[in-house]
């Protein structure tokens, strides 16, 4: 028995030791579309390239020479989208895109392939307001702190869906945790939030960042203090988008541990772009078309004083 688990134990000893280095097959690149167009009076982009191996850090680089344009199927406009530096490219002249409850096609043409997709544009949903509430220390963050809220009412009516986005001192929340996605006022569709202002973890709890204390395992920076800024965005998005954008946060976010090995890999998170012509091209990414709420609040030192007094 003794002579068993000292073979084991050597054995072990190796394994621990030892070290690998896998060869990978270069897997089928994959067309990438990132098309998230949206209403804001900026130039919209459509970013067209190709997946990379797992080991190749590089950015990206554009597909070139493809024909990119989004279709109104309601009265027939065509926006022709130019091939710019590193993606295809709108330019508004005045004009925002779309309009509301409209529905529209992404046709990409790219290497003798087709690739079409179609998102309608959502119910724009106003930001009334953004305020603050002021913190005590407490076990996460060791000092007195700010936490900002926004507050939106959903439209009546079930299965509106949004896109939360929120920036600090304008540097975007982009972290896998900081998603933050809601359909009608909560997280699901339900009669129960339809018309209702967005739920508290909605506008309150996702749009604070916790960015931990260097060196600290557990201690977390203070989300707002007298002098930073918060700005919100609302994208309207549709179903297939949520479905979309809660695939990426799910297997973004998830812990480790067996349950991985079953979960499915981001290039077959499910997307609405599809090849028209029996290619063999296969493609990830998604098409959207949004209007957009805006909002923005600093943390002057009277709204702080105001905060600590209520």
């Amino acid at each position: 028995m003794k002579k068993l688990l000292y073979i084991l134990l050597v054995v072990v000893g190796f394994a621990c030791e030892s070290t690998i280095n896998p060869t990978l097959e270069n897997a089928e690149k994959i067309l990438v579309i990132d098309a998230w167009v949206n209403q804001k009076m900026e130039r919209q982009e459509i970013r067209i390239t190709r997946s990379q191996s797992y080991f190749d850090n590089t950015q990206p680089t554009k597909v070139a020479g493809a024909i990119v344009t989004v279709e109104d199927l309601n009265n027939g406009a065509i926006y022709t989208f130019q091939e710019g530096t590193d993606a295809y490219f709108w330019e508004p002249n005045g004009t925002p895109f779309g309009e509301t409850g409209h529905q529209y096609r992404l046709t990409v043409t790219t290497n003798g392939e087709t690739f079409e997709a179609q998102s309608t544009l959502g119910r724009h949903v106003a930001i009334d307001t953004i305020m603050f509430h002021h913190e005590e220390k407490n076990l996460l963050v060791r000092e007195a702190h700010y936490e900002a809220e926004f507050f939106a009412t959903d439209p009546t009516g079930l299965g509106d869906a949004y896109w939360i986005k929120t920036w600090k001192n304008d540097q975007y929340l982009g972290k896998p945790g900081e998603i933050n996605i809601a359909v009608d006022g909560g997280f699901t569709a339900s009669q129960a939030v339809d018309g209702q202002v967005f739920i508290q973890p909605i506008r309150r709890d996702l749009i604070n960042p916790l960015d931990k204390v260097p060196d600290k395992q557990n201690e977390f920076l203070p989300p707002y203090l007298p002098g930073d800024k918060v700005y919100v965005e609302i994208h309207t998005i549709d179903q297939q988008a949520f479905d979309f954008l809660w695939a990426v946060y799910y297997h973004t976010n998830h812990p480790g541990g067996l349950t991985e090995l079953f979960t499915i890999p981001l290039a077959n998170a499910p997307t609405n772009i599809k090849n028209t012509q029996g290619g063999t091209t296969k493609v990830a990414g998604f098409f959207n078309v949004a209007a957009v709420s805006t909002k923005a609040q600093q943390l002057t030192q009277e709204i702080a004083n105001q905060a600590q007094q209520k």
